[in-house]
């Protein structure tokens, strides 16, 4: 799986190239509850749009979700894409937003 960022910075990952899921083990204390959401997105969304799927967080903490695609993936749903992030935004504004505030207080 391609990561862009720091790793240490990525919440979880899941590519529908590899079919597979990332969790970052650094935020493993996080209820497994949360853990098992957080997977149940991120396979969802690269099922549904294809290409790779990425939570991470930047260096004051806002987690950002972002969906990227190989270059001539024809498959990739760039709308959808869009789309899906904007429904998990609102849908999980709260869960979201805990994330943030966990993030701030235990590695920010």
């Amino acid at each position: 799986m391609e990561i862009r960022m720091d790793e240490q910075q990525i919440l979880c990952a899941c590519s529908a190239y590899e079919e597979k899921y990332y969790f970052n083990p650094r935020f493993a204390s996080l209820p497994t509850q949360i853990q098992q959401e957080l997977q149940i997105m991120a396979v969802t969304m690269t099922a549904d749009v294809g290409g790779v799927f990425t939570m991470e967080f930047d260096e004051d903490g806002t987690l950002y979700l972002s969906a990227t695609a190989k270059e001539n993936d024809f498959a990739y749903d760039e709308i959808g894409s869009h789309l899906k992030i904007k429904q998990y935004q609102t849908k999980y504004a709260e869960l979201l937003e805990n994330l943030e505030k966990y993030y701030q207080a235990f590695f920010a």
